[in-house]
């Protein structure tokens, strides 16, 4: 992220043992020739939901699915979001922690906090201490499912400050977006287009001002998921010149597609680009958010990978409000940043290492044992070819998906070889994984999104003052 120079990297033991020039290389290393190519950090998708129950139906993709798709895509670790089970926190964890017995890749979690109790509370200040989640999701949206309101809010963020944990929005209001539904099926509008009218920009814009506004009020850094829209995004650029600790992400759909696909008269398509918030106008919002990313008003980009296939998505014919939220992107996060920001002249390397990567690895403090090239840095690594051309279908992802948002796109600049854990997984086009070979990495309180801000003693956590990165 700092700079970009031409050298050897040895990997041993899963770690980097050495970076500089002309370095010998040890008896029996399996070399990769990496002239004229990028040797980069793998990256860190910070917004993934692998095998997550929604809307009546799981996501097609696993634990081991989703990670074949990212190493092929040059992603080597992510955050994915945990469920509580009815607004059981503990309990939630269990769960997600059984799923992550298929890893293949190294991941970590954020807690999503879907209602608020004394239960809640206590057990925030468990997870973050003992369990490494420095992360809580709190969502504006889904009212009668997810959402939760002001009052839960506030006192969610307040929480967030005391432990050392970054609280995190899904900023839409609720309420509206209902009322907006309603509007639209008076109207007779049912199909996937109805989708996109029911939840305009003014929506997202109003609850992601909302949300800093309070985090304002309350002293506490806050990460605003999926900024979909320039409205939202100008919240978060305002916010930021007056010194509010905010962190925008943009996802790679935002960056790349075009709010018409919903209205494509072949269900399928339409309801393949269908999710929360919306796609927008490529030319009016997507724009102006490649052009955030690359300054760095907006600091790391996700996937928002949480994929259903095409049966499970024909389950909303005829009512839009039933179709299940999500488009594919863990595989193709990398290809399309590169794209849409590099390739475009808005970013040059070491701003793309920032975007894709090591502003993930800061904000949620696993760096640089994550998102850096160091001597001691954890051996996970992607070599992009910006010359080599990526072609992406439905029949050579490695997604468990039926369909791909982006069938038949080619772009040049590749990743031609991902290393996992000091260990080359992708390479040739081909992949060499092991199914429960990834790792759950424990992300420590506090870190620098809470540099300077002086937090209140936690009542029922003792140690949660720990700051060591720790993988078991």
């Amino acid at each position: 992220m700092d700079r970009s120079f031409t050298a050897d990297v040895i990997c041993e033991n899963g770690l980097i043992k050495e970076v500089g020039e002309n370095l010998e290389v040890p008896a029996g290393a399996k070399v990769v020739d990496c002239e004229g190519k990028y040797v980069m950090p793998g990256g860190i998708d910070p917004h993934t939901h692998l095998d997550m129950p929604f809307m009546g139906d799981v996501t097609c993709d696993d634990y081991f699915t989703g990670h074949c798709a990212a190493l092929a895509g040059g992603t080597t670790c992510h955050v994915d979001f945990a469920l509580p089970i009815e607004h059981d926190l503990e309990a939630g964890l269990a769960v997600w922690k059984e799923k992550g017995k298929k890893a293949a890749m190294d991941y970590c979690f954020h807690m999503a906090v879907t209602g608020w109790n004394d239960k809640v509370h206590k057990d925030m200040a468990r997870l973050t201490a003992e369990e490494g989640i420095n992360s809580y999701k709190f969502f504006m949206a889904y009212k009668g499912a997810l959402m939760v309101d002001d009052e839960e809010l506030a006192a969610g963020m307040k929480r967030c400050k005391e432990i050392g944990a970054i609280p995190m929005v899904h900023a839409e209001n609720g309420d509206l977006v209902e009322l907006g539904q309603n509007r639209m099926f008076e109207m007779g509008i049912t199909g996937p287009e109805g989708h996109n009218l029911s939840r305009p920009p003014e929506l997202e814009a109003e609850a992601t001002n909302r949300a800093i506004m309070m985090a304002q009020f309350l002293n506490v850094p806050l990460y605003v998921v999926h900024v979909m829209s320039k409205m939202a995004l100008e919240e978060v650029a305002r916010a930021r010149e007056r010194g509010v600790r905010v962190v925008g992400e943009p996802l790679c759909t935002g960056l790349a597609k075009d709010q018409s696909e919903v209205w494509n008269e072949d269900f399928d398509q339409a309801a393949m680009h269908v999710m929360s918030p919306p796609i927008r106008s490529l030319a009016h919002d997507g724009e102006a958010l490649a052009n955030a990313l690359s300054r760095g008003v907006l600091e790391c980009v996700g996937s928002d990978h949480a994929v259903f296939n095409r049966k499970q998505k024909r389950n909303g014919i005829g009512d839009f409000r039933t179709i299940p939220n999500g488009v594919n992107g863990i595989e193709e996060r990398m290809h399309l940043t590169w794209e849409k920001c590099v390739n475009t002249g808005k970013m040059n390397v070491t701003e793309f290492v920032r975007a894709t990567s090591a502003a993930a690895a800061r904000i949620f403090n696993i760096y640089p044992q994550k998102g850096y090239i160091g001597v001691g840095s954890d051996a996970d690594i992607c070599v992009l070819n910006p010359n080599a051309i990526k072609k992406i279908t439905v029949e050579g992802h490695h997604s468990a998906m039926d369909t791909n948002a982006y069938d038949g796109w080619e772009i040049k600049g590749k990743v031609e070889t991902t290393v996992s854990q000091g260990n080359v997984v992708w390479d040739d086009d081909k992949l060499t994984v092991v199914k429960g070979a990834g790792r759950y990495v424990k992300c420590a309180p506090g870190g620098p999104m809470f540099e300077g801000i002086e937090r209140m003693p936690v009542d029922s956590a003792p140690g949660s003052q720990a700051a060591a990165t720790r993988i078991v």
